[in-house]
């Protein structure tokens, strides 16, 4: 599998939503800092999110993301953009016209290997058709492909629910395990001290701010930034909050620099919705959680927080809140933050999380078990 200059060349194919972009850009580098030459294959205006590499010598191809063909609006190329179940099953379609460019690119830059996301499923035969690895990104934990993997096994909920209704997303996901089971392998956001049992097995934001208000706590909110105009956000704001937190709690709106955030002395806890990358980077900062799911594997990342790690504590949700609006309660915010914020139950739980933290330091440094396992993967490549 050679490449003619003798240097591996790995081909990542990330899909189209920040949550999957980031992570998998930071896999690019760690395999680009050993010596390996990555490209990443993106559309126009997901470049400006790609371009950011600081510094690392990773390539770059643009494809054109068929938008319009697929009954989407001109632009929209990201997940970020979709408000509707109509334009996510149109942007799931579109993802299927980028086959064609994708084996075009195959054929002229000749990759030793392609890592693409799982929501790509037909990129396991597109790999094989130009005989390299598909190695399957998915952005989730090593937990939540065992408990998802256990449950489709078992099917449990089949005990519950007389007649499944078979939806287009459902349909999907089929065709994404399926693919997966035929790949090559999967490089996982994760390293194994935090999960080894399972690597081994392969409201509203009214209630929010008054939880937190409640807490006694201070706190950095992070909330989407409005597009109209400021009068919107007093829908969902107690009236003159900021100006009752001044010098206590800090409302960011838009992006904030999440790990610098994390990483510093004065953060003792961590609220977040679960996704996979959120978690990562709080155990990392080694900070325990306030657990919040809203929808797809969250519900089993917190499971993993919570009960597994015992370093968070969960808000108390329990349907998907994009799907079915689960309402939280603003006491039940406040005694989550309060519980791993204050007391001895605090105090263990920032013990455990700081233990992880420094797990998570070892393992990426030379020698540690992530550092070994991508030489083993590399080298296996080669």
């Amino acid at each position: 599998m050679g490449s003619k200059s003798g240097q591996l060349h790995i081909f990542f194919f990330p899909f189209l939503a920040h949550g999957h972009l980031i992570p998998t850009i930071d896999i690019a580098k760690l395999f680009t800092a050993r010596g390996v030459k990555a490209t990443i294959v993106t559309t126009p205006r997901n470049v400006p999110l790609v371009s950011k590499t600081h510094g690392m010598k990773i390539d770059i191809l643009i494809i054109k993301f068929p938008a319009v063909e697929a009954g989407l609006p001109q632009g929209c190329e990201n997940c970020d953009s979709l408000n509707s179940p109509e334009m996510a099953s149109n942007f799931i379609k579109a993802t299927k016209m980028l086959q064609q460019p994708l084996e075009q690119l195959l054929q002229d830059y000749n990759p030793n290997c392609l890592v693409a996301d799982s929501f790509f499923p037909w990129a396991t035969d597109v790999a094989s058709k130009f005989g390299i690895p598909r190695l399957v990104f998915n952005g989730i934990s090593f937990f939540s492909m065992f408990a998802d993997h256990t449950i489709r096994l078992y099917e449990p909920h089949k005990k519950y629910i007389q007649q499944e209704v078979e939806t287009d997303f459902s349909k999907f996901l089929k065709e994404v395990m399926e693919s997966e089971l035929r790949s090559y392998g999967f490089v996982v956001n994760s390293f194994y001290e935090l999960e080894p049992d399972y690597a081994d097995h392969y409201r509203k934001l009214l209630d929010i701010a008054t939880g937190l208000e409640a807490s006694g706590q201070q706190f950095i909110w992070v909330v989407r930034k409005v597009k109209n105009d400021e009068k919107e956000e007093e829908d969902w704001l107690n009236k003159g909050f900021e100006k009752s937190m001044e010098g206590k709690g800090l409302i960011i709106r838009g992006w904030a620099p999440q790990v610098l955030i994390l990483d510093h002395e004065a953060v003792g806890g961590f609220v977040t919705h679960c996704g996979w990358n959120s978690i990562l980077e709080g155990v990392t900062a080694g900070v325990p959680m306030v657990t919040w799911p809203m929808s797809g594997e969250q519900f089993y990342n917190e499971k993993l927080v919570t009960q597994v790690l015992e370093i968070g504590i969960g808000v108390g949700a329990q349907k998907w809140g994009r799907v079915e609006g689960d309402s939280i309660k603003s006491e039940a915010i406040e005694k989550a933050v309060r519980r791993i914020m204050v007391g001895e139950e605090a105090e263990e739980m920032r013990g455990k999380a700081k233990a992880l933290g420094e797990m998570a330091r070892r393992a990426v440094e030379e020698g540690g078990s992530s550092y070994s396992d991508l030489n083993a993967l590399i080298e296996e490549l080669r």
